[in-house]
This record gives C-alpha cells, sequence and structure tokens, in this order.
C-alpha cells in the first residue's frame, strides 16, 4: 500500500533507522544547512529537527523541519517503496511495451492494463488534512521554519516546493520545483528558469495581453513520490501527479484550493495560494545553487500570497543543495535510473548512462552505446542535446558498450586512452541551464561532446587497434590455487 502522506514517509524511515531526531534547538539561518551538509555528505540519515529556532526573531517554531529525506539511495527506494530502482524503471519499460491491439482478442487481454493505467490518475475529494488549518487573512510566511542555507544567499528560501500552475492556452497543469525567496510575510520570488513549464504559461499569458495575473499554488510536504515528481523531466503533456500515482500505483488525491482555480494534494502539509503578477517582477538571489556556485541576483516575478492552509501540525519539509554530493544528487540518480528506459526506448543502441554527482546533473554525461556504424557516438550525442530533458548538457562522453559507465576510473582511464582530442572532441552551440555561469551569454552557450569510443577504418582509422592488457584465464585459474599458499592474504 503506498504512503498515504508524508507522516507514513517518516515513521517508516524512523522504523528502518535511517531517521535522526534532532531534539535541541539550531537556528534555521545556516546552523541547519551546515548540520544537514555534514550528515549529507557523510551519507548519514534523514533529519527532523523538532525545535528549529531563530536567534534573529528569538523563537522556536512549532513546526518540525524534515532535512535529507532523499539523502541515500536507500531512501529513495524506500520513498518509492521498491527493493531497487530497477524495480520501477522495469515498470517504465513494460508500460513502453503497450503495443496498440490488432484484433478483437488483443483488445480484451488490454482491458485490465488500461483499467491499471486508469486508475493512476489524480483523484478528487472534497476535503483533506491540508484543510484542517484555512487562512484568509492575518498569516505570515514567518510561521513557518523556512531556511537561509548559505551566508551569501538573497534571505530565506523555500527550497522544496510543489509549484502548480495551469496553462492558460491549453489548460494543462504543470507541476514545477522552483526555489521561493521570502520578501515578506505575504510575497515570495518565483524563480521557474525561462525553460521551465510554469515560466512558459507566464510567457504565454503575456504574449496574449489577457489579463496580468496568473493563478498558482505552492505544496510543501506530501508523500514521498508526489514530492519527487515535480523534480522529474516529463514530457510536457504528462501530469506529475498522474506521474506520481504510477510510482505509486495509487492516485494522488487532490482537493480545490480556497482562492484560486487549481488542485492541490490534499495530504499536504502545507499549501500556499496566490498569484504572480505580470506587472511585478523583482529582483531575486544571490543563492548557494546545486552547482556548488551561487547562482547571482536576477528578475523574477513575484508570488503574492492569498491564502495559507495546513495541518494542525505541519511539518515543513526543505532541502539543501550546494557543493556535491547532497541530497540533490540521489534525487538526479533517481532520475537517471528510472527514465534509463525511455531513453533507450529513443535509442536502443544505447546500453547504460551516468550523470556523476561532480557533474551537477547537467555537466557531464557518460554514455556506453553498442556501436554499430560509422559516426555513431555523434550521433547518439546530437540525439541527446535534442531532448528537453538533456538538452542542457553541457559534456557529453560516449564509450563503448563494454564500457561500466558507473565506475568513473575505468571511464577516465579507457578514455583517455582511446581519443584524438582534435578528431574526437566536437563542439556545438545551443541551450545552456540558466543556472550556468561560465556561458558566454545567460542560457546560451557551448557544449562538448567526446567519442571516446574504438576509431574503425570506417571512420578513416587505418593503424591497428590494440586489445587490452589481460591475464589469461587459465593462469589466473592456477593462482587463485596458490593464492592461500603465498601467504599474501
Amino acid at each position: 500500500m503506498a504512503y498515504k502522506n508524508l507522516r507514513d514517509f517518516i515513521t517508516r524511515l524512523e522504523r528502518e533507522r535511517e531517521l535522526k531526531r534532532v531534539r535541541i534547538p539550531v537556528d534555521v539561518d545556516l546552523e541547519i544547512a551546515e548540520v544537514t551538509d555534514r550528515a549529507s555528505k557523510a551519507g548519514g540519515p534523514a533529519l527532523l529537527f523538532e525545535k528549529a529556532s531563530s536567534a534573529r526573531e528569538n523563537k522556536v517554531y512549532s513546526a518540525p523541519v524534515l532535512m535529507n529525506a532523499f539523502g541515500t539511495r536507500r531512501r529513495l527506494e524506500l520513498a518509492l517503496d521498491v527493493d531497487s530502482l530497477d524495480a520501477v524503471a522495469r515498470r517504465v519499460e513494460e508500460l513502453l511495451e503497450i503495443k496498440p491491439p490488432e484484433g478483437l482478442l488483443d483488445k480484451v487481454r488490454m482491458l485490465p492494463r488500461l483499467a491499471e493505467l486508469g486508475s493512476f490518475l489524480p483523484k478528487m475529494v472534497k476535503g483533506g488534512p491540508v484543510k484542517e488549518v484555512i487562512c484568509r487573512e492575518s498569516f505570515s510566511l514567518s510561521e513557518f521554519p523556512i531556511l537561509q542555507c548559505w551566508p551569501q544567499d538573497g534571505g530565506r528560501f523555500i527550497t522544496f516546493p510543489m509549484v502548480i500552475t495551469r496553462s492558460p492556452k491549453n489548460g494543462r497543469r504543470n507541476v514545477g520545483c522552483y526555489r521561493l525567496q521570502v520578501f515578506d510575510g505575504t510575497a515570495t520570488g518565483m524563480h521557474w528558469q525561462v525553460h521551465k513549464g510554469g515560466a512558459e504559461h507566464f510567457r504565454w499569458l503575456d504574449r496574449q495581453g489577457k489579463g496580468r495575473r496568473m493563478d498558482v499554488a505552492v505544496a510543501v510536504g506530501a508523500d514521498p513520490a508526489t514530492m519527487l515528481c515535480p523534480v522529474f523531466p516529463l514530457p510536457e503533456d504528462l501530469d506529475e501527479f498522474m506521474f506520481a500515482g504510477f510510482l505509486r500505483q495509487e492516485p494522488v488525491e487532490l482537493v480545490h484550493c480556497e482562492t484560486v482555480d487549481l488542485e492541490v494534494p490534499a495530504h499536504a502539509e502545507i499549501v500556499l495560494e496566490g498569484f504572480v503578477d505580470l506587472d511585478d517582477i523583482r529582483t531575486e538571489g544571490p543563492f548557494g545553487d546545486h552547482t556548488g556556485f551561487y547562482s547571482l541576483e536576477d528578475r523574477f516575478p513575484a508570488f503574492h500570497i492569498t491564502c495559507v492552509t495546513h495541518r494542525r501540525d505541519p511539518v515543513y519539509v526543505s532541502t539543501l543543495v550546494g557543493p556535491p554530493p547532497m541530497e540533490d544528487y540521489w534525487m538526479g540518480h533517481a532520475v537517471e535510473r528510472i527514465f534509463l528506459p525511455l531513453i533507450r526506448k529513443q535509442f536502443p543502441e544505447i546500453v547504460d548512462m551516468h550523470m556523476p554527482a561532480e557533474g551537477v546533473f547537467h555537466n557531464l554525461m557518460i554514455v556506453a552505446i553498442r556501436k554499430s556504424y560509422p559516426g555513431h557516438a555523434r550521433k547518439v550525442m546530437n540525439s541527446i542535446w535534442g531532448l528537453p530533458g538533456a538538452m542542457f548538457t553541457k559534456c557529453i562522453v560516449v564509450v563503448d558498450h563494454d564500457v561500466d559507465v558507473q565506475n568513473i576510473r575505468e571511464v577516465a582511464w579507457k578514455a583517455l586512452n582511446h581519443i584524438d582530442p582534435e578528431r574526437d572532441i566536437q563542439f556545438v552551440l545551443g541551450p545552456v541551464d540558466q543556472l550556468e555561469h561560465a556561458s558566454r551569454l545567460s542560457c546560451f552557450g557551448s557544449k562538448m561532446g567526446v567519442d571516446a569510443t574504438r576509431k574503425w577504418p570506417t571512420e578513416g582509422f587505418s593503424r591497428p587497434w590494440p586489445d587490452e592488457v589481460k591475464m589469461d584465464e587459465r593462469t589466473k585459474k592456477r593462482v587463485d590455487e596458490l593464492w592461500e599458499k603465498l601467504g599474501l592474504g
């Protein structure tokens, strides 16, 4: 049975000894972040700060703060209630293998599967725990233990929100994870980068000149699958809450907002309802980002809050980003494993892929392919740059199918041996992540592809290609038999 809410997940983490309760006061300004950073980099537990405090405001918050909830592979597997992330990948693969029925018998056989898919659709309910407290006036974000994570941050930031918008063009819902800088008790920044779904909704409204406001709802804290879905690079026409239902194998229950025409998870901990205004664009940042560097000040719309609903005793969920590896690396790892079947469906020559922590998602992707023709590696590079979820990848290294891309030492050894730099490195221009600070222009720069596969005569390589140095199996077996007698441990 799926987790009903965040509390179910916390209970599971505690039962599995994957959560530590911090019962002494720790300050929301920098201190919680520093504790979390140390725990995260040590592979430590999820942390529930029960007495989040503020020396600046001389208060202890009533809501505890949950940090590092997805900070290891094991906790991600617990979040998705699987023994391995590969199990989720197999379910995605099975979904992709569904073919249109060719006859009556096929249609009958497919009915149970179609019914299963239909059961993942979000389910509207009349009420839920997130409606236990409804504040239409006299509310303030200062009631919640929102963190300042790094010394040069422009203020306190909500870092793990589910930002819900509806396209003014076609009515489709989008759920994204965009940081929110607190400006005052009822307004934040809305840092949706130019390439994100929420930003496209906002731009479309601007182009049409129809109205100056767009409804937005922000949910904080829910069952783990629902919390993760805004991070996943889903196709534009796939509803995040539906995919969450697919992951948890139960529909996400949604409830209507009080002041805006949107739906939010009924079992969320906190919901902020409001709007962004085309005429209210403000300076946001700096912010210590997942790249390990500060993203500097920029201009983004302000989010004006009209209503706050929450559980009577909400848990505030946050995440810390900064120098890798951190919790966000493991969320990126889940993306890598779960969506590999989708990549393979489009490019069956891909055997495996890996995005190392140091590459902070978009700086390095290593891809192993089963090479079939001259220039195959370059075809794969350009295909990846054409994918919406991977178009920002700064460096792509393509290796042969027998290279273990999860082993960085092996990749570096073989890639550096296999390349002739002038021949095997190519550069292209195109869109880059808005957080990319080294590009020549904001959102536009260069990318690099490295063909580290063995070169063929049909690629103009006329010299012999050497074999890898390996001991023969007969000698290895003989030494295995001798090993204990050699006394070498």
